[in-house]
């Protein structure tokens, strides 16, 4: 631990985490409130994109086999 304090590569870790430390104590958590809804509106975001990415699969898929291919 000493030669932490007195080298200077400790002397810089030292500093940057009190740096930090100072910053993290800054930052504005959000309320429960606010994280909730967040979370709700990912949620809703990924299931909506869910849905597109799946009606584009199936009608690419449709085009290909169908189509193209002629299977049935």
């Amino acid at each position: 631990m000493g030669v932490a304090l007195m080298s200077l590569p400790g002397k810089s870790f030292i500093a940057f985490a009190k740096d930090s430390y100072r910053e993290v104590r800054k930052v504005v958590w959000p309320t429960r409130k606010e994280a909730t809804q967040t979370t709700l509106v990912v949620f809703g975001f990924v299931l909506v994109m869910a849905l597109l990415l799946w009606i584009s699969d199936k009608s690419i898929e449709w085009a290909i086999f169908s189509v193209i291919l002629g299977w049935k």
